[in-house]
């Protein structure tokens, strides 16, 4: 039996599987959303009219890196990625980032809710008819839950800090979710859980915690490390090139899964933490808060295979904000086209919104701390784009004035040339057991973990069969549902 799904109620699935069938919902596999070719045609014939961020269950077949680049009516086709070329980040090492943009939502957090509801669908342990899915979040990943809800016929509940941005919150208001704001800012996780110990108390709100979901990261591991590996393969190695690091910031611990599959492809890579210099809770054991939106911080999460990670590095939330102006104003423009910067690269740095910025950054302290060469390559992932701060780079504006080639220039020497391997630290057997013991006090203590789980969670083995196992059972509990639905044979050709 799965260590995630617990039971099948067949009499709750009765519910869920008439509510498909009167809203014409057929789930994806996790197989389809890794190889979109296995898509059935017909499905492939609808969606070449409909929107990318249309109210439309079939658009959950669209939860994959491999989107057509485009907003409406788009197909399939290889991994959508980026790389940074050497003009900006002036270090010897590639930089290349999987694109988050062309996701349903604009960000990859859409996967990751998707894999913590669906298993929970397909098994009758949530009731549509009854339930109502609460995610809390920092950001992305409750409005990929709230979206993922809508279309899957569910009733969705966000939660994340007021001092969000202001797009966050208009969507999740636009598209029927109940919105609820937690004190403070980013990094104000606690809040966060607070408010959900409090939901608990009606038994029909159903919290889909991200941060203690194995579905989460299991969702990255399966798709996420599987299409950086593509892309490496396919698009990066020629010669003497090597994938020598993979760069997440830690946030929920859900993408920084993807190198745990990567490791299994290329065992000498390494892969890195970051965070917020503001907040250094696994540099420092710290605390505090920071901008970077979308990387919630001051705890370990539950998720987090800590003995996968090979170093931490923190990034100055102000090194974010002067770089978003750099890559979004027309005055950075121009001073990175006398660079050298091609006019096709500077159209697509809108594609890195905050947290992508952070994961630039700290790709480029890897490579200087592990003094990288030309055959060295560093994947990230650019997990959303400038789509969702524009009204960060008004309050940049508001703040400091009109951004001048003169901004552009200290911007660039200050906050990416001048980037070293301070607040850089390799972390070795005994420095991966204390952040993993940073567990007890969040978990064992606060929100009802048990002293022998998190006893378990030291044990290789115990994240390979959450990983590799669940997914199979997973996809085997979806295929059987889309049967009993019924939907699925008249979109086979």
């Amino acid at each position: 039996m799965s260590k995630i799904v617990k039971k099948i109620d067949h009499e709750v699935r009765k519910n869920t599987i008439k509510r498909c069938q009167e809203k014409n919902i057929i789930i994806p596999t996790y197989a389809q959303l890794r190889n979109p070719e296995l898509i059935p045609e017909g499905i492939k014939e609808e969606l070449k009219n409909i929107g990318l961020w249309d109210v439309n269950p079939l658009n959950l077949f669209r939860i994959t890196w491999k989107n057509e680049p485009t907003r409406h009516g788009g197909g399939f086709g290889d991994v959508n990625f980026l790389e940074i070329p050497r003009e900006i980040t002036g270090i010897k090492a590639r930089v290349i980032g999987l694109v988050g943009k062309f996701f349903p939502t604009g960000s990859h957090k859409v996967g990751a809710a998707f894999s913590c509801l669906v298993p929970r669908l397909v098994s009758g342990e949530f009731d549509p008819t009854r339930d109502t899915a609460v995610w809390p979040s920092t950001g992305n990943y409750c409005r990929g839950g709230a979206f993922d809800s809508i279309l899957l016929g569910v009733t969705p509940t966000a939660i994340l800090p007021e001092e969000m941005s202001n797009e966050r919150f208009n969507w999740l208001k636009e598209i029927g979710s109940e919105v609820i704001a937690t004190p403070g800012c980013e990094s104000n996780v606690k809040e966060i859980y607070d408010k959900c110990w409090e939901l608990r108390k009606d038994s029909k709100n159903v919290i889909f915690n991200q941060f203690d979901e194995f579905a989460n990261p299991l969702w990255h591991y399966q798709i996420t490390g599987y299409h950086i590996a593509e892309v490496f393969d396919k698009f990066i190695k020629k010669d003497k090139e090597k994938l020598s690091a993979y760069v997440s910031a830690t946030g929920s611990a859900g993408t920084i899964a993807a190198g745990d599959y990567l490791k299994t492809q290329h065992p000498k890579m390494r892969t890195i933490a970051s965070e917020a210099l503001q907040c250094p809770t696994i540099l420092e054991n710290g605390f505090g808060g920071h901008r970077i939106e979308g990387i919630g911080d001051k705890h370990i999460p539950w998720v987090h295979n800590v003995m996968n990670t090979d170093a931490a590095v923190a990034i100055d939330d102000e090194d974010c904000m002067r770089v978003m102006r750099l890559f979004n104003e027309p005055a950075g423009h121009k001073f990175l086209a006398e660079k050298g910067v091609s006019k096709e690269v500077l159209e697509k740095l809108d594609l890195l919104g905050i947290s992508s910025i952070s994961n630039l950054l700290s790709a480029i302290k890897t490579a200087k701390y592990f003094e990288m060469g030309e055959d060295d390559v560093i994947f990230t992932v650019f997990t959303d784009s400038m789509e969702m701060y524009q009204s960060r780079l008004i309050e940049e504006t508001t703040k400091k004035g009109e951004y001048k080639e003169l901004d552009a220039a200290v911007d660039y020497e200050g906050c990416i040339a001048q980037q070293d391997i301070e607040y850089f630290k390799e972390l070795n057997y005994r420095d991966r057991k204390r952040v993993h013991n940073l567990k007890y006090y969040t978990w064992v203590e606060q929100q009802g973990k048990t002293y022998e789980e998190i006893l378990a969670q030291w044990d290789e083995e115990y994240w390979r069969s959450l990983f590799e196992d669940e997914v199979e059972q997973f996809d085997k509990l979806i295929n059987e549902f889309n049967a009993e639905v019924g939907l699925i044979d008249k979109y086979i050709k």
